[in-house]
């Protein structure tokens, strides 16, 4: 590259020469050119390798470049004027040719041919490469502005010929059908006919941008037009270099669920958390492990993460010491239905709060294994909150479950237990010590706050993940009924909810969270498919598989008898439920867990529809323990 740079500027040189003297050769030869271009070359040469013009690579040229060289070829010049008007014309008697114009002349004619060359060379690049890259993509980018026009270049350059820029796609009136670096401005309203008349294969939207709720609708309309959305991170994650393709990420259902940001007061739950310490249990798990990532940030004195799950411990004890280098935790591994080894770390730790998010959670399963689910969401939540009144805890927040609500499952009905248990033991008169109990001159000063809500998006084992996955395989994605719906929420705005809960809580609530409008499992099918470029039906099948033990139709946050009370946040309601008598619950609980421990699943479940008269079962082979209650 400096050898083919050199030879441009001294054959514009001796051109601009040749120029100034009219094209007189016989003179020219006779005079003085040969120390004239000598000269030029030894002061271009030394100008350009000094200034590394020619270490930038061709392909990737840009208006920086050209600024480089137009800067190499005016110092040359005017390096060059110097040495001739002060060394060379006065020590040697040589000025046979008025060498400033030459200059003038040379240094348009030289910048031009190097910007060409360099410009002609990238043209080729690109065209070679779009001539072997295969089969193109045609991409139309949402917006029009400065980050758009950054985007354009980066896919033409990074995409390596893969990809015809269509044009760019905004709302903004007064930017549509107008140019924008050669390519045309659509309004979103145009979709429909852009599509039709010109194929589109990609949608590429900023990442940033997809919290627009008039963003996510337009979205929505190009899935379903078969235009395979795709994602970006924001521009200054890759201005610094090149974007690569695999920066580029196909758009996730997760993005077209999510809601507006939820705003919390984190100055309350700062307030509540900050040098406090603080037990997550579960916390290994999807819920678990975001309470952890958010208490963190909250610079509480020590956070205790408790589960029985080794390998998801390990990996987020790296995590947080990576993100929270300066934190104090504690990793402790066990089991809460073993009431020693869980007081034994409540006697190391002394918690001040507790954040319980240890459960099984599975419908199916636990309608297979009802003695389980009694032993980890009834027996270990008991063992967990009596030990929290033992040890002064002053707030014990329980997460639960909208399938708590008008139960028709094990699982469901062992966490509607856990709350009645939770909620009777607030302003308890006596707490327990070793199993036996203490009178207390005033109640219990532990708060027992519970929070209630429905699925979270991509939680381990839910329908997002196991859907990408058949889709992946190639089909068929499985729903158990086309008219079943759900509820979703992300992970980490229900953990917000959940601490934001925690600090309003004075005891005994059941907090339910807005969780927006159910959505039907198989149009959550048919828009994941349809996100991964394919057609439902066509290229991946849909199959009804049955509903399946324990399960329901439909999600409910409130029974038919609970009326809400609103609070200061607008997500967050309170839910008005029956309290039960400590008594009376421990009395059943006890009964429960002693019909547990002979592991006649028909009698335990017989008693949690006595503990929880709503429980019906349904699809379920307890079905017959509801016809014998009701003779």
């Amino acid at each position: 590259v400096l050898l083919i740079d050199q030879l441009i500027m001294s054959w514009s040189f001796a051109l601009s020469f040749f120029i100034v003297k009219q094209f007189e050769f016989d003179l020219i030869m006779r005079g003085h050119f040969l120390i004239y271009i000598g000269l030029f070359g030894i002061v271009s040469l030394i100008t350009f390798y000094s200034m590394r013009v020619h270490t930038g690579l061709i392909r990737y040229s840009s208006i920086y470049d050209i600024y480089r060289i137009f800067s190499a070829v005016l110092v040359v010049s005017v390096a060059y004027a110097a040495l001739i008007g002060f060394w060379v014309a006065p020590i040697h008697n040589i000025d046979s040719v008025n060498i400033y114009l030459v200059l003038l002349i040379s240094f348009f004619v030289s910048a031009t041919l190097l910007t060409l060359v360099r410009m002609g060379a990238k043209a080729l690049f690109i065209y070679i490469k779009r001539s072997t890259a295969g089969e193109r993509e045609r991409v139309l980018i949402y917006g029009a502005n400065g980050f758009s026009i950054i985007l354009k270049q980066a896919l033409e350059a990074g995409g390596m010929g893969k990809f015809i820029i269509t044009g760019f796609i905004d709302e903004n009136p007064s930017k549509t059908n107008k140019d924008i670096h050669q390519k045309r401005v659509y309004h979103i309203s145009a979709i429909e006919k852009l599509q039709r008349k010109q194929r589109i294969d990609k949608l590429v939207v900023f990442a940033e941008d997809l919290k627009a709720d008039n963003l996510k609708q337009f979205i929505e309309k190009c899935v379903e037009l078969g235009i395979k959305v795709v994602t970006v991170p924001p521009t200054e994650q890759w201005m610094s270099g090149q974007l690569s393709l695999n920066q580029i990420k196909d758009l996730k259902i997760e993005d077209l669920l999510q809601r507006p940001p939820i705003v919390i007061e984190n100055g309350r739950i700062s307030s509540d958390l900050k040098g406090k310490r603080v037990l997550v249990t579960g916390g290994a798990g999807s819920i678990g492990s975001e309470v952890v990532r958010q208490v963190l940030s909250y610079s509480p004195e020590l956070v205790i993460v408790c589960d029985q799950a080794e390998s998801p411990l390990h990996e987020l004890q790296l995590e947080m010491e990576e993100q929270f280098p300066e934190a104090n935790m504690a990793i402790f591994i066990g089991d809460i239905t073993n009431s020693t080894r869980m007081y034994s770390m409540f006697k190391e730790y002394a918690p001040d709060v507790v954040y319980h998010a240890a459960a099984y959670k599975h419908v199916p399963m636990m309608e297979n294994n009802p003695c389980e689910a009694i032993l980890t969401n009834v027996m270990g939540t008991k063992n967990l909150a009596d030990l929290s009144l033992t040890f002064d805890v002053e707030k014990f927040v329980m997460i639960s479950t909208d399938k708590a609500v008008n139960p028709t499952n094990v699982m469901g009905t062992s966490k509607r237990i856990a709350e009645i248990y939770i909620q009777s033991l607030n302003g308890l008169n006596h707490k327990k010590v070793n199993g036996s109990s203490h009178p207390y001159t005033q109640p219990s000063q532990t708060k027992f706050i519970t929070t209630r809500f429905g699925n979270v998006l991509g939680s381990n084992g839910s329908v997002i993940p196991r859907f990408r996955q058949q889709i992946e395989k190639g089909g068929p994605v499985t729903v158990t009924h086309p008219d079943i719906t759900r509820y979703f929420m992300t992970i980490p705005e229900a953990v917000q909810l959940v601490l934001e809960a925690g600090t309003m809580g004075r005891g005994g609530e059941i907090f339910i969270f807005d969780m927006g409008e159910p959505v039907k499992i198989v149009d959550l099918a048919r828009k994941m498919i349809r996100l991964a470029g394919l057609v439902p039906e066509v290229d991946i099948p849909i199959a009804f598989t049955g509903l399946r033990p324990g399960e329901k139709l439909y999600e409910e946050l409130l029974n038919e008898e609970e009326q809400t009370i609103p609070t200061h946040h607008s997500k967050i309601k309170i839910s008005k439920v029956r309290v039960y008598s400590y008594d009376d619950v421990v009395n059943d609980i006890d009964e429960l867990l002693k019909l547990n421990k002979n592991k006649d699943e028909l009698q335990v479940v017989k008693k949690m529809k006595q503990i929880v008269p709503e429980y019906i079962s349904k699809n379920s082979r307890f079905e017959e323990l509801d016809l014998q209650l009701n003779n």
